[in-house]
């Protein structure tokens, strides 16, 4: 079997979303990267309408976890992006830890091929937070997929009783990597920037990101923990606010873009996720625009 990193050639811990790497950054920052943190992958409902489904890419997420790391040109590739004064976005000395890192977890997952169900783990990872975040995107991205696939071609053979299936879909597929070519047609398309931040590196699309549910819910409160973060990037603060009650965390994303403003940096925005997104978004509109951040 061909390694992942054979085949793309370079070093794939950059196959992330940006908020991954300012939430590692803003643990690193907050001296909580070593905190202990368990992170389970699962899905809420079985595909096309089943009652089971087929686990894949475990092998591959695997080979992925056992070769992480950052080579020289991730390192310099991650010192050029900038927040949103045009000032670096990451600190050289986090830079050169980031050059050292090696992944330390423990991980257990399914085997390849077993028949799985909703709402039960295909993989635990267990370790340092930083390092289990940094390594989330990929594994989502490598193991849902794979799995959906095994999933349909399983119901398709399922169906023939027996009779032989082939699979054709090449010419259907969604490029030779489909995050990837989804990025960056994406891009061609109209979009602005991508969180994906090795199609940032290969194809020089604009990268976007913040920070994901599981950084707030590794502080005890939202709002402290939207302060640490804006503590550590204060020129990238757009604040997830629907981890808990969205319209107070939208209260909440105010009360500290009050604090970044008397720092001189700003609030650049809030960023909803779920629920009512019509009615939350003229809400949200409305609180950021009486707590005078009509500009976020």
């Amino acid at each position: 079997m061909i390694e992942r990193t054979e085949l793309y050639k370079p070093s794939l811990a950059l196959l992330t979303d940006l908020y991954e790497l300012t939430m590692a950054y803003s643990y690193w920052k907050s001296g909580t990267a070593e905190k202990e943190a368990v992170f389970t992958m699962f899905f809420r409902e079985n595909p096309f309408h089943g009652g089971f489904a087929i686990a894949c890419g475990i092998q591959p997420a695997l080979e992925f976890l056992a070769n992480f790391h950052f080579d020289d040109e991730d390192i310099a590739y991650l010192a050029t992006l900038q927040g949103n004064d045009g000032q670096p976005l990451f600190e050289r000395e986090f830079l050169t830890f980031l050059s050292c890192m090696r992944f330390a977890c423990d991980v257990e997952a399914v085997r390849e091929g077993t028949v799985v169900f909703a709402q039960e783990p295909l993989i635990r990872v267990k370790g340092p937070i930083m390092h289990a975040q940094l390594v989330e995107t990929a594994l989502l991205t490598i193991i849902n997929f794979q799995t959906l696939i095994a999933t349909k071609a399983a119901r398709i053979c399922h169906a023939t009783r027996g009779e032989q299936v082939l699979e054709f879909g090449l010419r259907r597929a969604h490029g030779i990597d489909g995050g990837l070519a989804a990025s960056r047609a994406a891009y061609v398309g109209g979009c602005h920037a991508t969180s994906n931040v090795l199609a940032g590196r290969l194809y020089g699309i604009p990268v976007r990101g913040t920070h994901a549910h599981s950084w707030v819910m590794s502080f005890d409160t939202e709002i402290e923990s939207f302060d640490a973060y804006a503590d550590a990037l204060p020129n990238n603060c757009v604040f997830l606010v629907d981890t808990y009650d969205t319209l107070e965390g939208v209260k909440n994303a105010a009360i500290v873009g009050r604090r970044l403003e008397e720092r001189g940096h700003k609030l650049v925005g809030i960023r909803l996720d779920s629920g009512d997104l019509a009615y939350l978004s003229r809400e949200a509109r409305r609180i950021l625009d009486e707590a005078g951040f009509k500009d976020a």
